[in-house]
Order: C-alpha cells, then structure tokens, then sequence
C-alpha cells in the first residue's frame, strides 16, 4: 500500500504571498491529531503523521479502514449520531475514546469529507460558576460602557483573563483594511501598542477570508513543527480544504512575522459585523508556548460574539447623538419660507444652518451657471472645475469624498478650502448642483513601523518587517471623514432643494408663457385690426378708383389719347385684382374663425352645385369634368363648396396651350394612412382630382398651399396665391387634410382625405 503526503510544497514568498493557499497547507500543529473520514462509507482517506504518538495506533493501519473498527461499534453509534445533529462548524467538541486515550474531537465537514481534529481530553469538568461570571461580566459591559471604544476595552481585559496572555488588543479594520488598535490590555513590563497603526499588507485578502469563516484561529506555540497529513497513494492529487480546522498549520511568512514581534504563541478572534471582518480580538503571549483547550476557546469566541452583537448598537447610539445635531439644522432649515425667486440662492447659501446641518465649512449652489456661495469656499473656477469632475464621476447624481486630491498633485491651496466635498446634482443634466466643502484637517497616524516597509532584505531572503517601532505619519490634504448622520442630512436637504428649485423653474416658465400669451393676444388684435382694414376700409377708396377709372373711359373715351387710355385700362385691371385678393384675405379670415359645427354633407350634391354655377367658365373654356359618385362627408356645406369650386377653377386657369381641360374626380374609397410619421394610422375617405394642365415639379407639392405663395407671375396665369391655401385651411377644419403631385407638362392630381 503506497502512502504519501498531501503537504502542499508550493513555493511562496513574500512577491506572491497574496496568492498563497493557506486554506490547503497538507499540514497541521502537533498538539493535536486529525482524520479525514468519507462521509458516505465512513472510511478513513486523510490521517496526520503524528497519529501514533497521541494514540499507538500506526498510521499505516488507519488508512483505508472503515473508522468503526478502530473506535468500536458504541463510539460509532456515538459518533453518527453526532453527526446527524451537527449543524455548524462551531458545535461543541465531541468526547471520544480513540485508542485507549480519551480525546475530544472538533468536527466540519468539507465537500464529502468529515474532518475530526481530536485534542487530549480535558480532565476537569467545566465550571458552571465561571460561565456565569463570564455572563455576568458581559452584562456589566453593557452598562458601564458609554462608548465602543470603552465596551472594547472592557472586552480586551476579559479575554486576558480568560486566556491568559500577555497582550490582548481589540484591533478595528478601516475601509482599505489597514488597523488601529482601539483597545488594549496588557502586563505591565510590555510597550504599548495603543493607537497604532498597521497596513493591510500586514493580513493578505485570503487571510482575511479564513478570519471571516474561521472565528478563532490558535497558534500554541509558533517554533511547532507541522505535522503532515497522509492520503493512500491514489489519493495524494486530492487537497483537504482546512478553512475550518482549529489545528491548520499557517503560513510561515506569518510565523516569521510573528517571530520578528517577539511573539511566542498567538490567538485571533475574528469581530464580524454585517458580514464584513470588522476587526479582530488579537491576543499575543512572549513568555513561551501558551496552547488554549476547548473550553477556553469556547469562552474566548464567546467574546468575540459578544463583541460583535454589540458593534452596530454602540455604532448607531453614536451616530445618534451625531444626528441629533445635524437634523437640528436640518429641520430649522427646513421650516424656514424662502420667496420663489433666484435671489433667495443667495440667502439660502449663507445660511449657518445649511453648513452645520452636515458640519461643513463651505458650500456652493450652482444654478444655470451662477454660484451663490456661503462660509469657506473655493473661487468661482475652482467649483465649476469640482462640479464638472463630480458629475463626470458620481453615481445616480452623488458623490462624497474626504480625500479629493490625491497626495502626488500639487494642490496645498485647493486643501485649505476643498480636501472632502458632498456632491449632489440638483437635476438629470447634472448641470445644477448643491456642494458642501470641508478643508484639510492635517494629523498623525502612528504606524507600527513605516507601513513603506512591509518587507525588508537581511543576508539570506526577504522577510517580513521587523521594526514595529512606532512611526509617524503627517496625513496632509485630508478632510475629517463624513459621518453617516451628517451625508444623509446633506441627501435630505438637497432632495429638498432640488424641489424648491423646481417649484422656481415652473413659476418661472409660468410667468414667461402668460407674458408671451399677452403678447400674443396683443399681437392677435393688431392682425385683426389690419385685416378689418385690409378687407372693409381698402374696400371704399379702391371701389371710388373703379368708378372714377371707369367714368373717364365711358365719357371721355373718344379724346383719350391711346397712352392714356392704355393706362386706365391697367388701373382698371390693378383694381380688380386688389379687389379679388381683398375678397379672398377676408375668405380666409372667416374660414380662420369659423366656429360652424360639422354636419352629415352629400359631397355629390356639393360637386354638382359647383359645376352648375361654374357652367360658363366650363364653357368658355371648353372643359369637360367627369365625376365619381363620391360619399357623404362631416362638413360644412358653403366650405365644401368653396373647395371644389377653387380646385376645379385652378384645374382649368393653369392649362397648356392648345389642349382642352379635362378634369377627373374620382372617389378611390377608404384608405388607412397618417398625415404625420410615427403616429397612429387612421380611415379616411380619398377623393382625386386630377387635371391634363401644366403641372408642377414635386419639390414645390408643400409650398403650394401657403398663403400668396405662386409658381407663376402675374402675366402667365392670374390669381392671388389664396386660392390653395384655402383649400388646406377647410382640409384642416375638416379633420383631413390636402396633398398633391405634379408632373410639369403633364398635370396635377389634388388628393382630399376625409376622416370616416
């Protein structure tokens, strides 16, 4: 039988020790043994080398066996059982005989395997009394504790007691992970580490992951020798996943840190909170091994529990009374009436309240491009270089930062105003904005050695730092941090603002359209006045201009002189088309205002009427019209009239020379269509009329039937360029509307759609 070990030889050094995996060493410490059973055969398939010295038993006759037949068929029961009920890695340990020793054994499970860890038995029996004292001390915590970092200390003295070492820190993780001891308890003889600080380097992310899974972790004594763990041959490719073992041997860059601490033994108990390793209790003994049973463990993670219960209630009673003080300010500010106009943003940033309401020093409101500033702001370029940068970088409008500049950029002014800022857009665009400015606040961080030297070079290898003497660290261009309370009274606020600034833009526009109606209903009356000048007081002087015109031609035509008879002749003609425009201006006017309710009209009836009163134009132009029997419309009769009469009239005035007129007026039945893209399709009647005359070119299909708008001058083809306009003026008042084609030289068709 071929037996190997699984001890995974990866070479690891402090370049690549982020990627080391710790959770698979293939080893163990030695104060304990640990088997690897399969958990659907019960079959031993993982043994530590050190087996046979904690119980006689040879490795060689363990692998492979079925665990039963070592431990007995009562221990079996026991065990299964145990099993059965098992329900998390933190279960307290199991009392088992393996061998002709007791031991208790700590149980998980990884994958398919059930891992046992067996420790020598502990011979006296649990005292109840201490667990009550311990319970007892955890509620005197509560009470005497005014602070977190109070309870903290309180936390620290008691697992010292329990455990007994020498230094006890209560050590809190920032949001990158560096740590600062916030608590400590210690013997007398040793320095303190009291507010230093470590980097994140100091504790790799895969660390930080096993403290996150792994509540405690214990090193018994940091000169062990680990112990390696044992697979039959076909099994050495296999790893055995050690995240929750208590005996998993660490890495040996952290043995070397901890030898370069002076450090003898070690205990971690991991502080989570909001399933975030929010810290750690860290617990280092100097005076040789100091190993922890099961029941001081049990104790010891009980603080840590405790601890973390206590997190977030300590944390919220803090901010409360942070938060008391900001929503001071906050409702005074709220409960004060500013008037709805633009010079209230100047009131409104100068304001104490809108700078304690979130404790800052400056702010800036920026609408439409003017800034209204208030306190210990930067100039104006400054802020409109911040709320482009902040808009470019925000998340659904908002941002916040106390650390705006970075270290390399030359910015010792701009920190003195602006090193942390609250950002919040005020509209979609992002182009108005609320800003609140906190500058530098400059202090010490003390360091446990510079955090630059993380690793340091002897004569034979890298190794981890091991100065840890206190280092100071002049932080620069760094606003105090925002607090919760005080980020969400500034969102309160400018959620508030933003609806302010609205009410504004709508009063605002409100008072631009009604100016703008005034103007419009003035401009209306003077439109009305010309056209009443235009069609009833033009009318007078232009009809005495006819008469008198007309009497010197009838009277005195035999002594005219041909010139001047021409030259009455083309007044005459002047007259009559002023007159005609005038008659269509005031056609047009009507048809603008007309308020005629719509009635069920025969179109039949209608193309009749216009062919009877139009029959000597038809004969004098020898035209001959065909006609459809066309539907029944909604419409008003006279208008209806109106536009065939105008469309058959054009038909025949633009014809070609030398070809009779004929016109063609078709019903082509009902068709879906839309006058306008992208909007619904809708049923219309579709009456043609088509015509053999000049036609035009396509480009001019639109402007056709705009008011005065003529293809033709004067001398061609007569007219006032109304005729069309009001033929899309009565389409419109119809519900329809009017398109047309044209082909020069060969005609044009006039499409008329009626709604059905």
């Amino acid at each position: 039988m071929s037996i190997k070990d699984i001890v995974n030889r990866d070479l690891v050094n402090l370049k690549n020790c982020e990627s080391e995996p710790i959770h698979i060493p293939g080893s163990i410490q030695p104060y304990g043994f640990l088997i690897g059973i399969r958990a659907d055969t019960l079959q031993i398939e993982f043994c530590s080398g050190n087996i046979a010295e904690h119980t006689g038993i040879p490795l060689e006759t363990l692998l492979g066996q079925e665990i039963g037949r070592t431990i007995g068929a009562d221990q079996l029961a026991t065990l299964q059982k145990y099993l059965e009920t098992l329900s998390s890695v933190f279960t307290a340990p199991l009392a088992l005989r393996f061998g002709v020793k007791d031991f208790e054994a700590t149980v998980h499970r990884t994958d398919h395997i059930w891992v046992l860890e067996f420790e020598p038995a502990i011979a006296e029996v649990p005292d109840l009394t201490a667990l009550y004292e311990q319970t007892r001390r955890f509620v005197g915590y509560m009470e005497q504790a005014t602070s977190l970092r109070m309870l903290c200390q309180a936390v620290a003295d008691g697992t010292r007691h329990i455990i007994g070492y020498d230094r006890v820190m209560v050590y809190r993780f920032d949001a990158d992970y560096n740590g600062e001891v916030i608590a400590e308890s210690k013997i007398d003889e040793l320095e303190s580490f009291l507010g230093l600080h470590y980097p994140h380097t100091d504790i790799p992310p895969q660390a930080r992951e096993l403290y996150r899974k792994n509540l405690i972790r214990v090193i018994g004594d940091i000169d062990y020798k680990p112990v390696p763990i044992y697979a039959l041959g076909s099994k050495t490719n296999k790893d055995l996943d050690l995240t929750y073992s208590i005996l998993r041997s660490v890495s040996p860059i952290h043995v070397q840190y901890l030898h370069n601490m002076g450090v003898s033994a070690s205990t971690s108990i991991s502080l989570i909170h909001e399933g975030r390793l929010w810290g750690l209790i860290a617990c280092h003994h100097y005076h040789g091994p100091r190993p922890i049973n099961s029941h001081a463990r049990i104790a010891a993670r009980l603080q840590g529990h405790f601890m973390a219960s206590q997190i977030g209630v300590r944390q919220i009673a803090e901010e409360y009374e942070t938060s008391k003080l900001v929503n001071q300010s906050l409702d005074s500010l709220l409960a004060k009436n500013f008037d709805l106009d633009r010079s209230a943003f100047y009131t409104i940033a100068t304001e104490p309240d809108l700078l304690d309401l979130c404790r800052a020093r400056g702010v800036a409101i920026v609408i439409d491009d003017v800034i209204y500033r208030g306190g210990l702001a930067p100039d104006d370029t400054e802020i409109r270089r911040l709320a482009l940068w902040a808009a470019e970088n925000a998340t659904n409008g908002y941002l916040s930062t106390s650390q705006l500049h970075g270290p390399d950029q030359d910015a010792e002014e701009a920190c003195q105003t602006a090193a942390g800022i609250i950002y919040h857009a005020l509209d979609k665009m992002q182009q108005n904005c609320i800003i609140w400015f906190r500058p530098e606040t400059i202090h010490e961080v003390h360091w446990a050695g510079d955090p630059a030297k993380t690793i340091e070079k002897d004569r034979s290898q890298l190794s981890p730092r091991k100065s840890f003497q206190a280092w100071k660290q002049i932080v620069k261009c760094q606003s105090k941090e925002w607090e919760k309370p005080e980020l969400l009274a500034a969102a309160n606020y400018a959620h508030s603002l933003q609806k302010y600034i609205n009410t504004l833009f709508l009063r605002e526009e409100e008072t631009k359209y009604r100016l703008l109606s005034a103007r419009l209903t003035e401009a209306y009356q003077e439109l009305e006045n010309l056209n009443w000048i235009s069609t009833h007081d033009l009318k007078e002087p232009l009809r005495k201009i006819q008469v008198f015109a007309s009497r010197i031609m009838d009277t005195e035509a035999v002594e005219l002189p041909d010139n001047i008879q021409a030259s009455l002749l083309k007044i005459q003609g002047s007259a009559s088309r002023m007159q005609t425009l005038i008659n269509d201006v005031l056609t047009y006017s009507r048809l603008r205002n007309s308020e005629d309710s719509l009635s069920t009209v025969s179109l039949d009836k209608i193309v009749q009427s216009v062919l009877y009163d139009l029959d000597d134009e038809i004969a004098t132009h020898q035209a001959t019209i065909d006609y459809d029997e066309l539907p029944e419309v909604q419409g008003v009769s006279f208008l209806l009239a109106q536009l065939f009469s105008n469309l058959i009239r054009n038909s025949m005035k633009f014809t070609r020379e030398g070809i009779t007129p004929h016109i063609d007026i078709r019903y082509d039945g009902m068709k879906e269509y839309t006058p306008i893209e992208h909007l619904p399709l809708k049923l219309y009647h579709l009456i043609s009329i088509a015509d053999n005359g000049i036609g035009f070119e396509d480009k001019y299909s639109e402007s056709i039937f705009k008011v005065f708008s003529r293809l033709h001058a004067h001398a061609a083809f007569a007219g006032t360029g109304v005729g069309l306009a009001l033929c899309k003026k009565i389409m419109e008042t119809h519900n329809g509307f009017i398109t047309a084609r044209g082909v020069p030289g060969e005609g044009a068709t006039f499409y008329l759609y009626f709604p059905v």
